[in-house]
């Protein structure tokens, strides 16, 4: 069997609509308040798309930049993976409508549904393609635009929730000290009933009926998910550092999803890591689900967290349940 090649992140970029949401703005909107917000979930603000904006103009974007950045043309790209839970629509897939907008006209792509853990996952599912030495430039793009979805009379969960898209180019690693080191995923579909949307698919077709009982909205059970989050996000965490012969203590950063400020120290207190390697920007963002790590890569680069050889962490847990990691070499 020929040898696996190593794949790396080469390019990072991002891209969120310019419209700034604040939790002053929300309280116009909601029965809530700038303090409850924060104190419970740390975000002080986020970004919302205006009408006519989906998640492939947001990832077109994110993608159009990475590429001007590393000087890539479009042609080059063999596969583009999207992971979104608010694709423009169910077909055609987001990865069709964003290879046609960047001119990728070399690339084949799909969607992948695994909600807040989607950007590790297809970022572990486009590293199987570079590794196999079948692919040498793959697009991997988080993109969501979860206003969309949002029941604004629900302030429990409408407060939590911004738009935006992260985009990475994947290439073969030159070597084996360098790129993704090792990946860990599973899913508990027994707490799929605790964070969802119930209607818009096949068991629950849109009709008159979901629309009054306002089924296409997210629906969530807040303490189970935080138990669940900082539980499994956790114990992922030290299952792939262990099997790989290393402690939260070789760790440079990690970069968790940022769906709120209490499960990322709760997780962090749990792994024993220091504030300066815990990336955090949940308060200028909120939660924008596929897009939160690639956000949280962009913004530890600008703040140069991230150098060469440095052990890096990305972490997630979303619907499903889905749980995400992956363990790799920082070079770029």
């Amino acid at each position: 069997m020929a040898k696996r090649i190593a794949a790396k992140i080469t390019g990072v970029a991002t891209y969120v609509p310019p419209r700034v949401v604040t939790n002053a703005d929300l309280e116009k909107r909601v029965e809530t308040s700038d303090e409850w917000i924060r104190t419970r979930t740390g975000i002080r603000e986020r970004h919302y798309v205006d009408p006519g904006m989906a998640a492939s103009h947001l990832g077109t974007e994110a993608a159009r930049k990475l590429l001007a950045a590393k000087g890539v043309n479009a042609a080059e790209i063999d596969l583009i993976v999207v992971a979104s839970v608010t694709p423009d629509m169910l077909f055609p897939a987001t990865a069709c409508l964003i290879q046609n907008n960047l001119g990728a006209s070399k690339a084949w792509g799909f969607d992948l549904s695994a909600a807040c853990s989607g950007f590790v996952y297809a970022l572990t599912v486009g590293a199987q393609f570079v590794g196999a030495g079948t692919h040498k430039k793959v697009l991997v793009i988080g993109s969501d635009v979860m206003t969309s979805i949002l029941d604004f009379k629900d302030r429990a969960t409408c407060v939590l929730f911004g738009d935006g898209a992260g985009a990475v180019l994947l290439e073969p690693a030159s070597s084996e000290s360098e790129g993704i080191i090792d990946f860990a995923n599973d899913i508990d579909g027994a707490g799929g009933c605790n964070l969802y949307m119930p209607a818009g698919g096949s068991l629950h077709p849109a009709s008159q009926e979901t629309i009054d009982k306002r089924m296409h909205y997210v629906h969530q059970e807040g303490q189970q998910v935080f138990k669940y989050a900082v539980r499994r996000m956790s114990e992922l965490a030290c299952q792939i550092l262990e099997r790989n012969g290393f402690s939260t203590k070789d760790l440079a950063l990690v970069v968790p999803h940022q769906a709120n400020l209490r499960i990322i120290r709760a997780m962090q207190e749990r792994l024993g890591v220091e504030d300066a390697k815990i990336m955090i920007n949940i308060d200028h963002y909120g939660n924008t689900t596929a897009a939160t790590i690639p956000l949280g890569l962009a913004d530890a680069l600008e703040q140069k967290r991230l150098r060469q050889g440095d052990l890096v962490l990305l972490i997630a847990v979303g619907a499903g349940y889905t749980t995400g990691a992956v363990l790799m070499r920082w070079s770029y």
